[in-house]
């Protein structure tokens, strides 16, 4: 039997809090996005920066800031992330003009792709026990998936009551309680450093690769599909990233391990999340435009209005996913729950300009929830499944990595989608609005019409992210036995004690 640190559930606190510091920062600048623009002097045409130098230095610097949490320590770069992440936000806060604005967003996505790598594999290598593990994961899937929603409402308050400034300002007491209750409560498991050479060329390429594909789709939203620099920036992206992965297979010491990703557990994990972000990202935006422009609700009420969906994910994630995950094989919690969310996004296809709050977002937002916080569980689990304790801080960069990605992607793909059919809907009923009136009524129909027809392009997604998750993902209930028909290690077929004794995690019978 492994010993257990017993100040392990204190540590899941201030891990907890790091990261529904980081996942707030993604949705609570969006809404202090107009202010900010306002006092600034920053033109429209800058203003997706502030969102994209956060995404481009997150998104890119994610596999980097995984290995040196391998190669320094994981509470080592989680401390250092979080005191970075503070002094960013700090000259966020006090900026003066747009260059000190994105100069901030930029390093706290930098500080950022330190600290989220760093806090999920201090999580795999200190919950070793599978029920422990379980309900430690619950915790951190509910904040993974339900802070975000969190960050509109505070947005909204922060915005409405004190000042924009307070969005940023708002993460350095988080940092500071996180970094102090880090330093002082986590005691890293010996032996789970990985102290071979930085694979130089690999940080390069990857870092490289992964900006060029966020900056392609973010730029794809606001220039286009056919744009020669999307275009340019999508085939860069292909190259670097093709190189990377030809580097990694040759290199001695390589920066992402080939085995992390080729482990088909893993790569169902890292794809599945990857889709089902794509979904979720471009839901928050159609809803929150939604609630506000064609409902008129002010951004405190629009904030509020996404509780059912936080409820859902936190009631999904710890009652629903943490109670089965020792009892049923992961993919049966992923795969109905990617689908339970598919069911949610489906009723949002029937969006109108006079829909009832009550009688169809709550519903579509509680089945979201529940949907997506049942399958984020195992999914962060499973993100560092049978993986040698070395390779943890890299693994777990890549879960953040496709969901950035994802991300990016979703936001683009469907806005791209929804503007398209919006622009169709408007031009084919141009002829019956005569009246200033009509004109009005006819873009807000247009509006949700964009949004229904992006939403279903969300369904489809989640249903092959539910495909993925039962087809890939074979491994057993924790504690279960092997898979049957499955080959070893490399097959990952191993669950429970003898697949995690066979990788080197320690596993205590339960």
């Amino acid at each position: 039997m492994s010993e257990t640190d017993p100040r392990r559930w204190k540590a899941l606190v201030f891990i907890a809090l790091a990261q529904l510091m980081v996942v707030l920062d993604a949705t609570i600048v969006n809404i202090a996005l107009p202010s900010a623009q306002q006092d600034l002097g920053i033109s429209d045409g800058n203003r997706q920066w502030v969102i994209t130098a956060y995404a481009l230095a997150f998104g890119g610097l994610l596999l980097f800031g995984g290995r040196i949490a391998d190669l320094w320590g994981r509470k080592r770069t989680f401390v250092v992330g979080l005191i970075g992440f503070a002094a960013a936000s700090a000259l966020g806060g006090a900026a003066t003009g747009e260059a000190m604005m994105l100069g901030a967003r930029a390093l706290q996505g930098a500080f950022g792709a330190l600290l989220a790598p760093a806090a999920l594999s201090l999580l795999a290598v200190m919950f070793t026990d599978g029920k422990e593990r379980a309900k430690a994961f619950g915790i951190y899937g509910a904040i993974a998936g339900g802070g975000g929603a969190v960050g509109l409402i505070l947005g909204g308050f922060l915005t409405e009551y004190l000042d924009w400034r307070w969005t940023f300002f708002v993460n350095i007491p988080f940092a500071i309680v996180a970094a102090a209750g880090a330093y002082f409560v986590i005691r890293e498991p010996a032996g789970g450093r990985n102290r071979s050479p930085l694979d130089i060329p690999g940080v390069v390429l990857s870092t490289l690769g992964l900006v060029a594909l966020v900056y392609g789709f973010t730029r794809a939203e606001s220039e286009g599909w056919s744009d020669p620099t999307t275009i340019g920036l999508f085939v860069g992206s292909g190259v670097l990233l093709f190189a990377f992965v030809l580097t990694e297979s040759l290199v001695k010491s390589p920066l992402l391990p080939l085995r992390v990703l080729t482990e088909r557990n893993r790569g169902g994990v890292y794809l599945s999340l990857g889709l089902a972000v794509i979904a979720m990202f471009g839901l928050f935006l159609f809803l929150t435009y939604y609630l506000q422009v064609v409902k008129g609700y002010s951004p405190v009420k629009t904030g509020f209005a996404f509780l059912p969906m936080i409820v859902g994910m936190i009631t999904g994630s710890t009652q629903i996913g943490t109670r089965l995950m020792t009892r049923v094989p992961p993919r049966w919690l992923m795969g109905p729950g990617f689908l339970t969310a598919g069911v949610g996004m489906l009723l949002l296809t029937q969006l109108e300009v006079g829909s009832s709050y009550a009688g169809l977002i709550l519903p579509a937002q509680l089945l979201l929830g529940l949907g997506m916080g049942t399958a984020f569980m195992p999914a962060m689990s499973l993100a560092t499944h049978g993986v040698d304790p070395r390779d943890a801080g890299v693994a777990s960069a890549m879960v953040n990595t496709s969901q950035q990605v994802g991300g990016a992607i979703g936001t683009a793909l469907l806005n791209t989608i929804a503007a398209s059919a919006t622009t169709a809907y408007i031009a084919d009923h141009a002829a019956g609005a005569t009246t200033p009136g009509a004109q009005k009524l006819l873009q807000l129909q247009g509006m949700v019409e964009g949004y229904s027809a992006a939403i279903w392009w969300a369904v489809g997604i989640l249903v092959v992210s539910a495909t993925i998750a039962v087809t890939f993902i074979n491994t057993g209930k924790p504690g279960g036995g092997p898979v049957a028909g499955s080959g070893g290690a490399a097959g990952s077929g191993e669950s429970g004690e003898e697949g995690e004794a066979a990788l080197k995690i320690p596993v205590v019978a339960h």
